[in-house]
C-alpha cells in the first residue's frame, strides 16, 4: 500500500519549489482585490454588466475579476475605482524583520 501524502506536506513542498510563494502570494492579492470589488458591487447594488459598464469593460471580465483570476493593471484599477465611487491606493508596506 502507497503512503499517503497529506495535504500540509505536499503544501510544504510546493511551495519550496522556485516561484511558488510569490505565485502564492499573487493568487492571494487576486483573489482580496477581487473580493473587495464583489463586496463594493453589492453595496451599490449594481449587477457585473453594470459595473462593467461603468468601468468601460466587458461583464467577463470583472467575473473573472471578483472570481481572483486575474490581477488587473493600475489604470483599470482605478477605472474600477471611479465606477464604484471610491480612491484607489496603492502603496508600499514594510514587511516585519525575519528573526
Amino acid at each position: 500500500m502507497a503512503t499517503e501524502e497529506s495535504w500540509r506536506s505536499l503544501r510544504n513542498r510546493r511551495m519550496a519549489e522556485p516561484g511558488a510563494a510569490d505565485a502564492y502570494r499573487a493568487a492571494e492579492v487576486a483573489y482580496e482585490l477581487g473580493a473587495q470589488v464583489h463586496r463594493l458591487r453589492i453595496e451599490n447594488r449594481w449587477t457585473q454588466e453594470q459595473l462593467a459598464v461603468a468601468a468601460g469593460m466587458t461583464q467577463s471580465a470583472v467575473a473573472r475579476f471578483e472570481a481572483g483570476a486575474a490581477v488587473p493593471t493600475i489604470p483599470v484599477l482605478a477605472r474600477l475605482a471611479k465606477a464604484l465611487s471610491t480612491e484607489l491606493s496603492v502603496s508600499f508596506v514594510d514587511r516585519p524583520k525575519a528573526g
